[in-house]
């Protein structure tokens, strides 16, 4: 009975620790802006112990928005955060579509021109974040498209 208690706490202490970056309502699969939200910051702590210089979050121009705008050894990285609970429908990285990839291409063209920065090399990363029963997993795609 000791060894049973023992195991059950220990399942619900590691369960506890993961709600401490996604929150009970996200790992609930109830808040999905908030699992985005809460992506964002993992994403940004990642980027930063790697060398990035985050320059602006969540950067709104021509009608999209760029989750993060950073410096990356001198150059510009525009990334794309995703967060997923699940793989079932695909992996995060794949809800990258076309479409907003050219969204995401013309309100990084409106960032370099409010910043005076048209010459500095660009590129656009993705990261994407799956958290599930086996925990979590996070892939930098650098240059993804």
């Amino acid at each position: 009975m000791t060894v049973e208690l023992a195991g059950r706490l220990s399942a619900w202490m590691d369960r506890f620790a993961k709600l401490r970056d996604f929150g009970w309502h996200s790992f609930a699969g109830l808040d999905r802006a908030g699992l985005g939200r809460r992506g964002e910051r993992i994403a940004e702590r990642y980027l930063r112990r790697r060398g990035y210089v985050i320059l602006e979050r969540n950067f709104r121009g021509a009608g999209a928005e760029i989750d993060l705008v950073a410096m990356d050894s001198g150059t510009l990285a525009f990334v794309e955060v995703k967060t997923r609970r699940t793989t079932l429908y695909g992996e995060p990285q794949e809800a990258v579509s076309a479409q907003k990839q050219r969204h995401l291409r013309r309100a990084a063209e409106v960032f370099a021109a409010r910043h005076h920065m048209h010459d500095a090399p660009m590129r656009f990363d993705v990261v994407a974040i799956t958290e599930d029963d086996q925990g979590r997993r996070l892939e930098l795609l650098k240059d993804a498209f």
